[in-house]
């Protein structure tokens, strides 16, 4: 069987066929996958590996931390813990601009502990209006605006940071660059400060306060057409922190590739190879490091047969981890969840037939898919850091 890889052609066997299909067709507990763990597998080649998990409420997607099964998962196969929701301004700060509930990152921060796992943090600031809770629509920053926002933006860092000492990676910006210009956006905080100084203020308070860990920037330009000027603005962006001095250490590569983002879109991904591989050869280029940092595989353009759609999904994501590993500058891997039923896309941009989609490196049955034996392989084949 043929299946099509935006421009690639793969040609896969029955033998493999039957082989990705395998794990979905069992059920019960999770199973340990065979061979060394995926955190084994990235320690030795100096790689994090890790994944979100969301503390929100049970049986829901955002609640995959209440799930024991999926705790056994997380347990196993990752070094590194991210909070999927819970250190982001609408969740932590959802009462008023006065006082943090940490209950839900605590918890996860504990888990993390008591399983020997590093946590990295996401994100000190989501430069976006849409992610803001309610009450800063039409807050009053006073008759010094400036001040006010810098004071705000100060506070919120040191206190996360205090919090959560052991991080070894912040996102401290994500999501500012609009992929329609690849301007910066505009929030309450920059119309009071001015971009490029909520940004750069973000940055120095995050390295004073987390002298110890890599500050990212963190954004979801990718490999697909209609990327690029998404990727340029990254670029210009990268830039404007190098010449005046802010305190980057990585581009956070969020990697949610595959199928395009839109209700409308009905194919899967077509990678632009040369535009990816000159993007990432300017990133590092300035002294960058890269990391993966939400990484799972949209399956909304493949055919509902779990067989040839699961190999689709292993080949992609083989060939895309295989050039990001291929640079010595991506030191983590972070998937964004692992069981397929709580990953964010299921809520989002609908297949055509309205099942379930498969993006994760598990099943809703907790078995271990062609994607994770691709991620393992990627890792195997990674030159050492």
């Amino acid at each position: 069987m043929r299946v099509f890889l935006g421009a690639r052609v793969m040609t896969l066997s029955r033998r493999d066929l039957l082989a990705a299909g395998a794990a979905s067709a069992l059920a019960g507990p999770a199973l340990a996958a065979e061979g060394p763990s995926l955190r084994e597998l990235a320690k030795a080649k100096g790689i994090a590996f890790g994944s979100a998990v969301g503390a929100g409420p049970k049986g829901s997607i955002t609640g995959s931390f209440e799930d024991a099964r999926y705790r056994e998962i997380l347990a196993r196969e990752c070094g590194v813990l991210v909070h999927e929701n819970e250190l982001k301004w609408y969740v932590l700060r959802a009462r008023g601009p006065q006082g943090f509930d940490f209950e839900r990152a605590d918890r996860i921060a504990d888990f993390a502990k008591a399983n020997g796992q590093a946590l990295r943090g996401h994100t000190l600031l989501w430069h976006h209006p849409q992610w803001f809770p309610n009450w800063v629509k039409g807050y009053d920053l006073g008759a010094k605006p400036a001040e006010a926002a810098a004071k705000m933006v100060t506070e919120h860092i040191q206190a996360l940071c205090r919090r959560y000492p052991q991080m070894i990676s912040w996102d401290v910006v994500n999501e500012t660059v609009d992929p329609a210009d690849g301007s910066i956006r505009s929030t309450f905080l920059s119309d009071a400060m001015g971009k490029e100084e909520v940004l750069d203020l973000s940055f120095h308070v995050a390295r004073e306060a987390a002298p110890k860990a890599r500050l990212v920037y963190n954004d979801y330009m990718s490999q697909e057409a209609g990327n690029e000027k998404h990727r340029y603005g990254v670029l210009k962006l990268l830039e404007g922190f190098k010449k005046r001095g802010t305190p980057v250490d990585a581009l956070g590569v969020q990697s949610h590739i595959g199928a395009e983002n839109a209700d409308s879109f009905t194919g899967f991904g077509k990678p632009q190879e040369k535009a990816w591989t000159a993007f990432l050869n300017d990133v590092t280029g300035m002294g960058y490091d890269l990391m993966v940092t939400e990484f799972d595989v949209h399956d909304k353009g493949l055919p509902y047969d779990f067989g040839p759609r699961d190999a689709a999904v292993a080949a992609y994501a083989k060939a895309y981890l295989d050039q990001m590993l291929s640079y010595r500058q991506t030191k983590e891997i972070l998937a964004w969840g692992l069981v397929d039923k709580y990953s964010w896309l299921q809520g989002r941009w609908p297949r055509q037939d309205g099942q379930p989609k498969r993006p994760t490196l598990y099943d809703d049955n907790y078995q271990p898919k062609p994607l994770r034996e691709a991620v393992a392989a990627a890792l195997k084949a990674a030159p050492a850091r």
